[in-house]
């Protein structure tokens, strides 16, 4: 039992101070003060966005879309996968009023996902870079401009990552809760990493890449649900950068029912799960600034989660008043220091994103209780469908995202 809890301990530790030491980088890359010169040439740039069923929401994206601001050339093209509402009909009347907005008919096929239709954006498209926002986005203005400067004047840059902001996170708990969550990973996971080891992840949507570099590594993987985790894999073994770019905005809604939630977090889940077996068998994702991806991946979709539901039945034994085995490092230590640094966490990036207020602060101080605790039912269902869907030797089917009323910045 003492050589389980010595090890326990270490990895608890270690854990606490690589997070630690990531949002003290990510505070300071935020605080830095960018001084920008005018580009030579401003690139062809062209903006995909999948949608299925999006008619609730396409019509504030697009108003987002045609007050873009870019010096160079911009085209939209609004990828429609076999929607059966009012989304080519909105989209049809943007491009009838505005020459950057395009409607692209994709045609049926298999396995379907947004990888198969990003795809076939890329087929119907030549720009020297592409951009991808999801079909419920609102970038700011000068969202697209600041991508490609990064990508232009950054080393080796495979192209640049921008941040998400939730645009309906007041709408209730739930909400408020996945912006915070938000906030936190890309100061840590975003500036933090950048900062320290020059790597950053493609966030899915708000994510500049060079057609040369998709072309090259062959496109997206029309098997990874985490399409975007998987392609930052693959990019950053080539080692090229992916620079993060807080300055790049983009506005997106989040789910705001717990069902919804669950499904989608599940979904991610699995297909980090599905990237993470696919890590096992190329070595290439082991070594250099890859090796900060996957160890990443460890440390999240396992060790993290194992050390949360130890801490949690930890503290609860305690509460109960069992008798708990001595050792040498206080114990009841192990769950209040995992508390304070999750928390500190938190309000860290509420003060750099400027969103501090007496119901944030409340919301953040129990999130570790809360929907910190989500994330072992989470791995629990994620892991179970993945597992029975490779014993079954079945493709987990892409689960699309509910969207509610739009609303604008």
């Amino acid at each position: 039992m003492k050589a389980i809890l010595i090890l326990v301990m270490f990895f608890f530790w270690f854990l606490l101070i690589y997070y630690s030491f990531l949002t003290i980088a990510g505070v300071i890359e935020r605080l830095k003060i960018n001084r920008k010169k005018s580009l030579d040439r401003f690139p062809s740039v062209a903006v995909l966005i999948p949608a299925h069923n999006e008619g609730v929401v396409i019509k504030e994206t697009l108003d987002a879309m045609v007050k873009l601001t870019y010096e160079g050339d911009l085209d939209v093209f609004v990828l429609d996968d076999a929607s059966t509402d009012d989304t080519a009909s909105i989209v049809k009347s943007f491009s009838e009023t505005f020459s950057r907005i395009h409607y692209v008919k994709v045609p049926p096929g298999s396995p379907k996902g947004k990888s198969r239709v990003l795809n076939y954006g890329l087929s119907i498209t030549s720009s020297e870079y592409f951009l991808v926002f999801d079909a419920d986005n609102q970038p700011e203005k000068k969202a697209v401009t600041e991508l490609v400067y990064a990508a232009e004047t950054t080393d080796n840059a495979a192209g640049a990552v921008g941040y998400v902001k939730t645009i309906n996170a007041n709408r209730n708990l739930l909400t408020r809760m996945i912006a915070i969550e938000f906030q936190v990973f890309q100061l840590l996971m975003q500036s933090g990493r950048w900062k320290v080891f020059k790597t950053g992840s493609l966030a899915g949507t708000n994510m500049l890449l060079r057609r040369s570099v998709i072309e090259e590594l062959g496109g997206y993987d029309p098997y990874a649900l985490a399409e975007d985790a998987e392609l930052t894999m693959r990019i950053t073994a080539t080692n090229q950068t992916l620079p993060v770019v807080h300055q790049s905005r983009t506005w997106e809604q989040e789910p705001e029912k717990m069902n919804i939630f669950i499904r989608q977090r599940t979904r991610w889940l699995t297909g980090n799960l599905y990237l993470l077996e696919k890590s096992i068998h190329e070595v290439s994702y082991w070594k250099g600034r890859t090796l900060v991806h996957s160890l990443q991946h460890l440390l999240t979709y396992f060790l993290f989660v194992i050390l949360l539901l130890f801490s949690d039945i930890w503290f609860i034994l305690g509460l109960a008043g069992y008798q708990l085995p001595n050792f040498e490092s206080p114990l009841l230590l192990f769950w209040f220091m995992s508390y304070v640094v999750y928390t500190a966490q938190i309000l860290s990036a509420m003060v750099l994103e400027r969103t501090v207020t007496p119901m944030n602060v409340l919301v953040g101080t129990i999130m570790y209780f809360t929907y910190a605790q989500v994330f072992l039912l989470l791995l629990v269902k994620s892991a179970s469908a993945y597992i029975w869907s490779r014993l079954r030797k079945k493709t987990i089917q892409w689960d699309k995202t509910k969207r509610f009323k739009g609303e604008t910045m």
